[in-house]
């Protein structure tokens, strides 16, 4: 949660930075991401409003129509939270569980299976930063699609490649820092991931129910891991 009083002292900052985007945050918690790619935006609810309007109100409150509004710029927790998906995403709870564990950090090289939304891809990027790089597998290029244009629409696409292909069948990056897998059979891929992986490498596997992990950590085992 982010503290308005707080919000207000870096206002300025804020607006400095021109923002694309802004979220408009409701007292009930609801939130609305808004797009500043044009003179005159739709802002939900409300109507149309001028996007330079919401530009200057950052880090503000904006009393509309009988309707409040913080105006901030997005985290990407928001990024996360309001994007557009096509699949299951990887959410806000268990996304930093997994880069926390695989101790990812700027410039590090992290390969990715299964794109999906592109929920994870847009942690990872944020994680790695504009000198990491990011390699996004999936096997449905509508998925591959929806994830990039999500990363850009998050202005975190810099540091990522996405490619259609089945990791299952190989990876062909080296020297990898981590591997994160979002796949239903997670357990096919583990000798690609350890042909990839360099020494000392992170595992990490997202899976929502018992018989997927239990199937997986015994491939771990029967493996190199």
């Amino acid at each position: 949660m982010r503290h308005p009083r707080k919000v207000l002292q870096s206002a300025r900052h804020c607006r400095d930075v021109e923002p694309l985007r802004v979220v408009l945050l409701e007292p009930s918690g609801a939130k609305h991401l808004v797009v500043l790619d044009q003179e005159i935006v739709s802002v939900p609810a409300v109507g149309v409003v001028r996007a330079d309007t919401l530009r200057e109100l950052v880090g503000r409150r904006w009393t509309v129509g009988g309707r409040t509004f913080l105006v901030l710029t997005p985290s990407i927790r928001d990024h996360v939270e309001l994007l557009r998906r096509q699949a299951q995403i990887i959410g806000p709870k268990d996304a930093p569980v997994l880069v926390w564990n695989c101790d990812l950090k700027p410039g590090d090289f992290v390969v990715e299976v299964g794109a999906g939304s592109g929920a994870m891809t847009l942690a990872l990027a944020h994680a790695v930063g504009s000198k990491g790089r990011v390699v996004t597998y999936d096997v449905r290029a509508d998925f591959l699609e929806q994830a990039r244009r999500n990363v850009a629409a998050a202005n975190l696409d810099g540091p990522v490649e996405f490619k259609v292909g089945d990791a299952r069948a190989g990876i062909v990056e080296r020297d990898v820092d981590a591997i994160i897998l979002d796949i239903p059979d997670p357990w096919e891929a583990v000798g690609s991931a350890s042909d990839a992986l360099q020494p000392c490498g992170h595992f990490g596997s997202y899976s929502p129910n018992g018989e997927q992990v239990n199937r997986t950590v015994k491939a771990l085992r029967a493996g190199t891991f």
